[in-house]
C-alpha cells in the first residue's frame, strides 16, 4: 500500500511486501557547482528524460557559460523543478550539469537499481503526487521544492526484484521498439511516396491530363529568380504551355494582424483565431483557437474563409501551408504570423497549396528564409516565389487526382500512427504495471 493518509491525492498501491521509505531517508539533495563550466549540458524532460542538450533541437535562449550551473553526475536524480508535476525527472545516465535552478538528489545507499529508479520516478501516479505537492499561481509558475519531494514515500523493492523488472522490461521495450521502429519506417517510406506524387504532378502534369498538351522541355522564363538548383528540380520537363510565375502575378497576399491581449475600446470583441501552431501540411486545426480581442472595423480584413490557403510566415514552421476548410460562418481571423492568400482570377489555391507543399518538402525553405536566428517567409517572399502554373482547367484535373491519391496515402499513415500511438501506450502500462507491483514479473 503506497496512499499518504495526509495527502489524498496520494492513490498510489504497492505489493504489502515493498517496504515504503520517505525521500530523506534515501535521497538527499546535491548542490554541486562547476567551477569552470566544461561540463556537458544536460537536458530534462517530462518527454525525452534526461539527455544531453547537444543531441536535442532546442530553440531556447541557452546561457553563454555553464559556470555555476548544478553538476549532476551518473545515477543522480535530476529534476526540472518548474515542470516536475509534469513528470520532468528521471536519474541521469551521463556525467554533466544541469541548470541551477533545478535540483540533483543523490542515493544515501545502493538502495535502488539506476534503471529502476528511473521508471519509478515518472510512473504516472508517482508523477500525480508530485503535481499534488507543487506550488504556484499557474501552471508555468509551479514549483516542486527539496523540501516537498524528501517527504514522499517511496517503494523499496528487493534488489534482486528490481533487477528482474528491469531485465523483464529491457526485452519487453525492445520487442515493442522494434515493431515502432518498422511501423516508422513504413511511413517515412509512404512520406517519400506521396512526395514524389507531388512533385512529378505540379511540375510534369498527370498523365493523359492536358487534353493535347505534350509533356516536352519547355522554356524558363529568365525572370524567374530561382537558384539553379530548383530552376532544374522544377522546369526540367514542364509540359507545353506552362509557365513560370511569381505568385503575385495570380495571387493576393494577405498578411494576419498583431493582436491584443486586451480591450482598447469598449466596442471591441473577442474572436476566435488561428495561429503559426494550427497550421499543418494535413489541414488547418481549428479545434482548439485561442482568442483576443479585435475591434468591429478591422475584422473584415483578417477573416479567413473556406478555400483560403494559410502560409505560415515564421518560426520553425516557416513555409507549412494548408487549405481553409470548415469555416462555414464563423467569424475566425488570422494571426501576424499567418499569410491568407486568395486568386485573384480562376486559378487554384489547391493547386497553390501542392507547388508549396513541394518547394518545403524539397527544402526551398533553406534557400529563400533568413535563418540566422528565426526563418521568416515573409509577404514579399512568398509573392517572389516562382510557380510552375497551367491553365486552370489543368490545375483543377492535377488537384483532383493529388486529392484522391493524398487521401489515400494519408489513411494509411493515420492508420500505422494511431497503431504506434497503442503501442506506445502498451509500453507504457507495462512499465507502470511492473515498477508498481500490479503485475508479477518473474
Amino acid at each position: 500500500m503506497g496512499t499518504d493518509v495526509r495527502n489524498p491525492a496520494d492513490r498510489r498501491r504497492y505489493p504489502s511486501r515493498w517496504p515504503m521509505c520517505r525521500g530523506k531517508e534515501l535521497f538527499k539533495e546535491i548542490d554541486e557547482r562547476s567551477p569552470d563550466g566544461s561540463e556537458e549540458l544536460l537536458s530534462v524532460s517530462h518527454i525525452t528524460g534526461i539527455t544531453p542538450r547537444s543531441e536535442k533541437n532546442v530553440t531556447m535562449f541557452q546561457s553563454e557559460s555553464l559556470v555555476g550551473y548544478k553538476i549532476c553526475r551518473r545515477n543522480d536524480i535530476a529534476a526540472n523543478t518548474m515542470w516536475t508535476w509534469q513528470g520532468a525527472i528521471g536519474v541521469s545516465a551521463y556525467d554533466g550539469v544541469i541548470s541551477p535552478s533545478y535540483n540533483v538528489y543523490r542515493q544515501r545507499q545502493d538502495f535502488y537499481n539506476p534503471r529502476y529508479l528511473d521508471f519509478l520516478l515518472r510512473e504516472p501516479a508517482l508523477v500525480d503526487v508530485y503535481d499534488s505537492l507543487s506550488t504556484g499561481i499557474r501552471p508555468s509558475r509551479r514549483r516542486l521544492y527539496p523540501e516537498e519531494f524528501l517527504t514522499i514515500r517511496f517503494p523499496v523493492p528487493k534488489r534482486e526484484e528490481q533487477d528482474r523488472i528491469v531485465n523483464f522490461l529491457a526485452e519487453k521495450s525492445s520487442e515493442i521498439d522494434k515493431v515502432v521502429s518498422v511501423k516508422q519506417k513504413q511511413i517515412d517510406e509512404l512520406e517519400e511516396l506521396k512526395k514524389a506524387i507531388i512533385h512529378r504532378a505540379v511540375t510534369s502534369g498527370v498523365r493523359g491530363t492536358g487534353k493535347g498538351e505534350q509533356e516536352t522541355r519547355g522554356r524558363v522564363s529568365s525572370r524567374a529568380k530561382m537558384p539553379q538548383e530548383w530552376r532544374r528540380l522544377w522546369t526540367a520537363a514542364l509540359p507545353n504551355g506552362w509557365k513560370m510565375v511569381q505568385l503575385r502575378r495570380k495571387f493576393n497576399v494577405i498578411l494576419g494582424k498583431m493582436l491584443s491581449p486586451e480591450a482598447s475600446t469598449p466596442s471591441d470583441v473577442r474572436l476566435k483565431y488561428i495561429c503559426a501552431k494550427d497550421v499543418h501540411f494535413e489541414g488547418v486545426d481549428l479545434s482548439d483557437l485561442k482568442e483576443m480581442w479585435y475591434a468591429p472595423d478591422e475584422i473584415r480584413q483578417y477573416q479567413v474563409r473556406d478555400g483560403d490557403l494559410l502560409i505560415v510566415e515564421g518560426g520553425a514552421g516557416a513555409g507549412n501551408s494548408a487549405m481553409v476548410k470548415g469555416i462555414g460562418s464563423q467569424i475566425i481571423c488570422v494571426q501576424n504570423s499567418i499569410l491568407i492568400v486568395r486568386p485573384k482570377e480562376t486559378d487554384s489555391t489547391s493547386y497553390l497549396c501542392y507547388c508549396l507543399t513541394d518547394l518545403v518538402k524539397r527544402g526551398y525553405m533553406n534557400y529563400v528564409c533568413s535563418v540566422a536566428t528565426i526563418p521568416h517567409y515573409t509577404k514579399d517572399k512568398v509573392l517572389s516565389t516562382p510557380i510552375p502554373f497551367p491553365s486552370p482547367p489543368v490545375q483543377r484535373e492535377i488537384v483532383a487526382y493529388l486529392d484522391e491519391k493524398c487521401a489515400a496515402i494519408d489513411g494509411a499513415i493515420a492508420n500505422k500512427r494511431k497503431s504506434i500511438e497503442e503501442l506506445t501506450a502498451l509500453k507504457s502500462r507495462i512499465i507502470a504495471d511492473a515498477v508498481t507491483g500490479r503485475m508479477e514479473v518473474e
